[in-house]
């Protein structure tokens, strides 16, 4: 098996997980410090980039399964993607793509949305990320003896490493309290990232081609993750503006992560592959605290 992405949050997960599943397995990763860790877990290493076809055609060959776990720009990654599934043509391997329930979100500013949806529900792409939803569909029309699967995680937690909470401790480095957008009810359905791992393997061994599969398991608003982690730093929390956001966190941060409302299900996932995330990983809150957080805060500089 294959794991492009290796050396990431998510993809260094399920490196492990296929692992210890008795897998051998491959990662291509950018860095060899990244190569580091994906030897440790037991994997073999290929160095490369998704934008070096060689690297990807060498990390990809032969191989019966391939997870595509990293997070590219769109356009980089529609173009990596049919790479990827022009060389598995004919080989009958899996391949399983990830995208997210960000192509579900509404934009609400800080407001909770009733709107949830499951696998097979019809929806609006995202004005912001919709276009992945194109990559979705050539995944899940791949044919030509690929089993193509798409899987949709909503906001990754565990091991310090959710990409939301860290600019939670970041804005408070850099503004000396943790900013939530509006009245902060917006939410994206959450899950550790074990459990993501965990339906991968489950997807690889069993999942059906042109299925889309959620990774989701619990919903904690952004105003109670932003006031919990003022309570850990000693700080205060506070409401801001959209313009403000965009000051604290960027353009694309502030609108991607914090000004949108992304409620999911995964029914399917969950009948279908009998997908049941731990007992003990279902509570974000026990995230907040880490020391990854904090020392990602802290290379952030005051005022």
């Amino acid at each position: 098996m294959t794991v492009l992405g290796a050396g990431g949050y998510l993809g260094s997960a399920v490196t492990r997980r296929l692992v210890s599943d008795g897998h051998q397995v491959t990662g291509l990763v950018r860095s060899e410090r990244a190569a580091e860790r994906v030897r440790e877990a037991g994997a073999r290493c290929v160095l490369g980039d998704l934008e070096d076809t060689e690297r990807t055609r060498v990390a990809v060959a032969g191989a019966q399964a391939v997870v595509f776990a990293p997070q590219m720009t769109l356009e980089a990654e529609h173009e990596a993607v049919s790479g990827v599934l022009r060389q598995l043509r004919g080989t009958g391997a899996a391949f399983l793509f990830t995208s997210g329930t960000g192509v579900l979100s509404r934009r609400t500013d800080g407001d909770w949305s009733e709107d949830t949806f499951a696998e097979n529900d019809e929806f609006e792409p995202s004005r912001y990320i919709g276009a992945r939803v194109e990559t979705e569909r050539s995944v899940l029309a791949a044919g030509d003896g690929v089993r193509g699967m798409v899987v949709r995680p909503g906001m990754i937690w565990g091991h310090g490493g959710c990409p939301m909470i860290r600019e939670f401790y970041r804005s408070a480095a850099s503004t000396g309290e943790v900013r939530y957008l509006g009245r902060g009810l917006n939410l994206y359905s959450n899950v550790h990232v074990d459990d993501v791992a965990a339906l991968y393997a489950l997807a690889l061994e069993s999942g059906t081609a042109g299925a889309v599969y959620h990774a989701v398991s619990g919903e904690t608003n952004y105003r109670t993750l932003a006031q919990a982690v003022a309570r850990d730093l000693g700080v205060t929390s506070r409401s801001v503006d959209f313009a403000e956001a965009v000051k604290t966190w960027g353009k694309f941060p502030a609108l991607v992560y914090f000004a949108v409302c992304s409620r999911a299900r995964a029914p399917r996932s969950r009948g279908e592959l009998g997908w049941e995330p731990g007992a003990d990983r279902l509570d974000i809150m026990t995230d907040i605290g880490h020391p990854a957080y904090r020392e990602a805060a802290s290379a952030v500089p005051p005022g």
